[in-house]
């Protein structure tokens, strides 16, 4: 693959999981839908992204670890997580694990943490600030979209460049 297509498959999977953020999906499972194609050709089974749905709002709307961290590190044990008891952790799993969450510390820096609390700046149990978050175009909700962007770029740089140099 050459440079311009490895850009246009980057920004077209970043592009993809805005869109399905956009469209309702929340942080977790956009990253999980648009990011799972880097491993598998076929999407997750729609159990699987339900699945996500709790990680919403910093895990169950509590504020805390951002979706989008959460959705990306499923995206790696969609592929190299174990399936059974008996199997053992597959190495590059943790290894990109680590990375993701290195990463995501970095592009999280400018909003003080990997909480949701301090990305998106909304109390989640407060439906008219949520509406507000949702609705209005200059709200918090950028820094979500700035997020889901970043991250899924990021899960695409630690991929290409972990499978790349095997």
């Amino acid at each position: 693959m050459n440079q311009n297509s490895t850009l246009n498959k980057r920004e077209e999977i970043a592009d993809k999981a805005v869109q399905l953020f956009a469209d309702g999906f929340h942080c977790s499972q956009a990253v999980l839908c648009a990011c799972a194609e880097l491993f598998r050709n076929e999407p997750p089974s729609p159990e699987v992204v339900a699945a996500l749905a709790p990680f919403a709002g910093g895990m169950g709307s509590t504020g805390q670890v951002c979706g989008a961290l959460s959705g990306a590190l499923a995206t790696i044990g969609f592929t190299l997580g174990k399936t059974s008891p008996q199997q053992e952790n597959h190495k590059q799993m943790c290894s990109l694990s680590y990375a993701m969450i290195q990463k995501f510390t970095e592009i999280t820096e400018p909003h003080g943490s990997i909480q949701c609390a301090d990305i998106a700046q909304v109390d989640w149990k407060d439906k008219e600030a949520v509406h507000i978050f949702r609705t209005h175009p200059g709200s918090t909700r950028k820094n979500c979209i700035r997020v889901v962007r970043e991250t899924s770029n990021a899960l695409y740089d630690l991929i290409t460049e972990k499978f790349q140099a095997n």
